[in-house]
Order: structure tokens, then sequence, then C-alpha cells
């Protein structure tokens, strides 16, 4: 029998663990991309991989980090002191900055759990600065990583460190990265090995299941809520910067009792361009949404999923194959699907759901040499917007959304570690959707070149707005807008250009949707 203030004991603790895997990595990393904004995630898992505590970290990688786990397992024999790197997005990974590792942690001559993090590194290689191109294929975004060790017995491999530093702009920023994971994980596996000294395997494993057990009851209950029945909703991809436009993302959600089914088989064939996403990405969306709809403080893990049925089709913009290319598809697909998402569970629950929020993450990558040091950087970043206001209240502004959890980097931070000069950078007032209650307003964010640069962009909802709900407006859409030599260009919602010194890009992020009638 579970005492059920052991079991809340366990809870806490489980999570403060990943949670401080998360602290060590941030303030050990050397780039702004990790120590400021704070893309990474942390979680813990059992020895068959099925996730056990995941921190408040990036809902992108909920779904898609046990699948990495998994494929570690399948692939490698893991072994005392071992530690296994991965990208792979055909492997569990998202996309090749996210770069995972997963390390065993042994009890009794056995791994009893797995401690796993990844993290966005500012470059893996590619065809452009920060490997976010407008790429065709896989192999233009950069260094592919399958699972192999990276750590054998204790040891580090140093000629894998050196293949990735061969194949990225910022080499130094990459080691510093990784020795960040490193320590992440070697702090969960501590912590665990503490926690079964406290109480013994049997007892930890015992709560384990348990947790499992209570989230998927919560889940289940929440399920339970909502009536019976067929919901769809569809939407769309803008473009995928290669010349292919309203590429569409459908869903088919099915309620019966306290189990749920999505079924996407509906949406557009893979595409050419980068915007196409693999399953893990898609899984991980739903997830978030199912996850968001339950207001009590349960643990994210493996048991919260168990109801949920996602059902794909290979060689779709939501499960694509090999070699498609894959760097957007994480980062735009992913808001999208959320949007597709929330849209069809308005017509079932339509006062507990809000209003599209911005449905971009507004990603800019911008690479060069630094005149200071004569060495590459590398800068990315991804810019907040407008959130969909809700039948309790107006949208949030100028907040990052859905499955981005991450922080804005500082301007001084910017200043700081780049050839940048942040000009202006204030919340887009009027950008959200007008309603009974508004959607929130974008961002304006615009930096000054102070040396030649190669810039991307990689952004959505330039020309399908954030959609309102119940008679709400939907929100303003975004806008890419560089001056180049005293010259106003008004980019596309995707594009990639070089830049002189003196230049600047400003990115006018989208506001989000209205919800309900405006008032008289």
């Amino acid at each position: 029998m579970n005492d059920p203030i052991m079991l809340e004991v366990f809870k806490n603790k489980l999570s403060a663990i990943a949670e401080e895997m998360g602290v060590l990595l941030q303030r050990t990393a050397f780039s702004p991309n990790i120590k400021e904004r704070k893309d990474f995630s942390c979680a813990i898992f059992d020895n068959k991989g099925r996730l056990v505590s995941q921190a408040a970290h990036i809902p992108v990688h909920l779904g898609s980090m046990p699948l990495s786990v998994k494929s570690a397992l399948e692939l490698v024999n893991f072994e005392e002191g071992d530690a296994v790197i991965l990208n792979d997005p055909y492997r569990g990974g998202t996309h090749l900055p996210d770069i995972t590792l997963v390390s065993p942690v042994f009890i009794e001559g056995k791994p009893a759990f797995f401690v796993a993090n990844r993290a966005h590194h500012a470059d893996v290689g590619g065809i452009s600065s920060g490997s976010m191109p407008l790429s065709s294929s896989i192999f233009q975004e950069g260094l592919v990583i399958p699972p192999v060790k990276l750590i054998e017995k204790g040891k580090i491999k140093k000629e894998i460190i050196q293949i990735i530093k061969s194949n990225t702009r910022t080499p130094e920023e990459r080691e510093g990265d990784l020795f960040a994971q490193i320590s992440a994980n070697l702090t969960g596996i501590k912590r665990l090995k503490e926690l079964v000294s406290n109480y013994s395997l049997q007892t930890v494993l015992q709560y384990m299941e348990a947790l499992n057990d209570y989230s998927e009851k919560m889940m289940r209950n929440r399920i339970k809520q909502i009536p019976d029945g067929t919901y769809t909703f569809h939407d769309y991809i803008e473009d995928d910067g290669l010349g292919n436009k309203d590429i569409k993302i459908s869903v088919e959600i099915t309620v019966s009792k306290n189990d749920v089914s999505l079924d996407f088989t509906k949406s557009s064939p893979q595409t050419q361009g980068s915007v196409n996403a693999v399953r893990a990405i898609t899984v991980s969306a739903v997830y978030y949404v199912f996850r968001s709809l339950i207001k009590r403080d349960i643990p994210t893990n493996d048991g919260c999923f168990k109801p949920i049925n996602v059902i794909t089709k290979k060689g779709t913009v939501v499960d694509c194959t090999y070699p498609f290319p894959v760097s957007a598809g994480n980062v735009e697909t992913s808001q999208r699907i959320v949007d597709v998402v929330l849209g069809a569970l308005s017509k079932a629950i339509p006062e507990e759901i809000p209003a599209a929020s911005q449905g971009t993450m507004n990603n800019l990558t911008i690479g060069g040499i630094n005149p200071e040091t004569g060495r590459p950087f590398t800068y990315y970043e991804t810019i907040g917007g407008g959130m969909g206001a809700s039948s309790i209240s107006d949208g949030e502004s100028a907040i990052q959304s859905h499955m981005t959890n991450t922080l804005n980097t500082p301007v001084e931070a910017v200043e700081f570690e780049y050839p940048f000069m942040v000009e202006r950078y204030c919340i887009r007032k009027g950008s959200g959707g007008d309603g009974l209650l508004r959607g929130g307003d974008g961002i304006i964010r615009s930096i000054k070149l102070l040396t030649d640069a190669e810039i991307t962009v990689i952004s959505e909802r330039r020309r399908i707005p954030p959609y309102g709900l119940f008679g709400g407006k939907p929100g303003e859409v975004g806008r890419n807008e560089v001056i180049h030599r005293g010259r106003k260009i008004i980019e596309a919602g995707k594009f990639s250009r070089k830049l002189k010194k003196g230049d600047t890009i400003t990115i006018y992020t989208p506001g989000g949707g209205g919800y309900g009638k405006p008032t008289p």
C-alpha cells in the first residue's frame, strides 16, 4: 500500500533532481542560448526508458526525449560510467542543434534509471550559421550524430568531441556546452543514488510506478470531462521557404470515455523545405496540449500519456521520412500542430481553450566574424509574441508561448557577446486581436550589425494570422524588415541573406487572437 504523503514526497524529490540538473546546466554553459535563454530540458527515466519526471523546461522535448532514450537503449550496450550522445531526428531527436546526452544510473551492478538532458547548440554546422538553414535535405542542416558513447566507463572520448568541434563554426563554445551537459547528468546520477541510499531501491521503484499510475488516473479523469465525440480542425504552414505554400496540418480528435485518439493522416505530404516534423515532434505537441489541460500539479511522466493515441502517416509533414529536412519542423510546425489541436478542442470545451497565440518562434540566426576577436560567432534566438485570449482573461503580451518555454536574451548579454547594437526592443502595441477579451501584443526587436554577417529568419504567421475564437478577431500578422545599405526591404517569412556592417534586421512578431465578440 502506498503512503499518500510519501507519494507527494517522491513527486517533489524526483522533480527537484531534474530541476537541479537544469540549474547546473544553465550556470555552467558557455553559450547565451543556454545560459541566458534556458533552451534545454532535463529528465529522469526508468530502466526501460519510460519518462519518470521532467523539469518544467521546453515542451517540444516532452514526447521526443523519451524516444531518444529508447533509441539509445536499443543501439548501445550501457556500462557504468557511460554517456551516449545523439541528435538524429530520425532516432528520437527534434532537429540537429538539439543535442541529447543520456547516462545510466547503476545500482547494485545494473542500470536502474537513466538521466538525460537536451540542449540547443547555437551551431552544429550546415550550410548557414546557426544550423537553421533554408534546406532541402537534412545533410544541409549540420552534423548528424547517431547514438554513440561520448563517455565510456567514465572516460570522455576526445575523438567524438573533436569530430563535433571540427564541424561547427564555434568549437570552443560547443565544447563548453557539452561539458555543461555532462556535469548536469553527473548531478542527476549523484542525486538518484542518494535517493536510493536514503529509501532503498525497492521503495524508489515502488513510488515511481505509483506516480505513473497516479498521473494516468488524473489524465483519464480529465479526458472523461471532455464530451465524447469527434472534433476536427485544420490550419496551414504558410510556406517551406522553397516556394511550396499552404501546407495543411489537419487533425481529427475522437474522445471516447477516458481515452482520446488524434488522427493527423489528412495532413499534407512532406515537403521540399525544412518545415517537416518527425513523429516525435507531433507527439510532443499533442502531449503538451493535454498536459496543459490538467490544472493540478501532477508529475509529468509516462503515465500522463497512456490514454492518448497519436495516429500519423509516414511521408507527411507531421511524420516525415529520412532524409527530408526538419530544422523548422521542430520550431514552426510544432506550433501549428498545437494550434490545430487547440482549435479542435475548442469545439468540445469552448470555455477552456484560448484563441491562437502567435504561432511561431520567429527564429533568428546571425553568423559572421567578430572583429574584436577575429573568431566566428553564431547567434540564435527565438522571439516572443502575443498569446491568445481566453474566456477568462486577455492574452499575455510579449511572451514565449506553447512549444517554446525559453527566456529572451537580455539586451546587455546580446551586446556583450556579439558585434550587435539592439536599437529597439518593445511591445508591438495594438497587434493583439480585438474581442470581448483581447489577444496579447507582439514584440518589436531591432538589431543593428556592427560587422558583416549572414542572417537567416525562419518565421510563420506573416500571411495567415493567428485565429480568434467565438467572434474574436485574429491577431496581427508579423513582419520581417531589413535595412540594407539604407534601403528598406520587407522580407518573406523565411529568408536568408548577407548583410553589411551598419545594416539592420527588425522582427515584428504576431499578436494573439481575440476571444468572443467585441463589445459595441
